[in-house]
């Protein structure tokens, strides 16, 4: 199966549709008038359908198991055609899709097995997606060409007896979400030198600062001591988010004392010095973060 331990949970929504098409108005005539032979074809497609639904992970083999949350079942006839549209919610790490597909797959099969006593040419047709929502579906027109830099904070990495893995992460997460030419800067785990750096980028109309390393509680770790006199704007839920993912993975991840928060509208966000702490937390955060920038500007709320 595909690994989904790296995405979040969040709420994913789907509707699909299946027709059935009949042949005849008599049939159609059966099924208003619930006076087809094999019962209520309505009723039994429905509870086919909510079947299908949460059996869907043992049919089909990549599919994950999931909580199914919501499920509803509603119909349309349109001439000799009954539309079926399912709607599946979830809050989980992946989207219900094949969920809401196969439950309007089922009901569709249950429909033609009641009616082809009556009409021998039911066909079934059109079973689709007609919507989506959740996870990066619903983030779309991510902020272009923000300035960017990341800012490693590590003594060993600043004397060269170590090699940055964690500030690099960073930089090649970025430009997936297309923001190259990132500025890289590695200092020591010093508050003045800090300071002077952060001074420099904000000076420079920098859109968005990470800094990696100095969060935890080693004396030389003081990285939020040196960033949090600059913020301005705290978003504790950013550091929030993040933490609580890290924590599902690393029980220690509630040890990080990061910050985050905007100086002045430079946006300062402060990770681990690891490159999994890195990765992790940048999975928590990214790319819905970059959403603030939208409400920043007035363009979302």
């Amino acid at each position: 199966m595909v690994n989904i331990t790296h995405k979040t949970n969040t709420l994913r929504k789907a509707i699909a549709t299946a027709t059935v098409l009949t042949s005849k108005q008599e049939t159609i005539d059966a099924i208003e008038q619930r006076k087809v032979p094999k019962g209520d074809i309505f009723e039994f497609a429905r509870a086919a359908a909510l079947f299908g639904i949460k059996k869907t992970s043992d049919v089909i083999p990549d599919c994950h198991p999931l909580p199914v949350e919501y499920a509803h079942i509603s119909y349309t006839i349109d001439g000799l055609a009954v539309i079926i549209s399912v709607e599946v919610h979830t809050i989980y790490k992946t989207g219900v899709e094949v969920e809401a597909m196969h439950g309007a797959s089922v009901a569709a099969l249950v429909m033609y097995d009641m009616l082809k006593p009556i009409d021998k040419n039911v066909e079934i047709q059109n079973i689709r997606l007609q919507e989506k929502h959740g996870g990066k579906s619903d983030l779309k027109n991510l902020p272009k060409g923000l300035k960017c830099a990341v800012v490693v904070c590590s003594d060993t990495v600043s004397r060269g007896e170590k090699e940055d893995t964690a500030g690099k992460a960073i930089v090649d997460i970025l430009g997936a979400y297309g923001y190259e030419n990132v500025a890289y800067q590695v200092v020591p785990d010093d508050i003045g030198t800090i300071t002077n750096v952060l001074h420099h980028f904000i000076d420079s109309k920098t859109d968005l600062v990470l800094f990696t390393g100095g969060t935890g509680l080693s004396p030389r770790d003081v990285t939020p001591e040196a960033v949090c006199p600059f913020i301005d704007t705290e978003i504790p839920g950013i550091m929030e988010a993040s933490r609580a993912y890290g924590q599902d993975r690393v029980k220690t991840a509630m040890l990080s004392r990061g910050v985050a928060g905007f100086a002045k509208d430079t946006l300062v966000i402060t990770l681990p010095g690891s490159r999994k702490g890195v990765e992790e937390s940048l999975q928590a955060i990214f790319p819905q973060v970059l959403h603030v920038f939208a409400v920043r500007e007035g363009k979302q709320h």
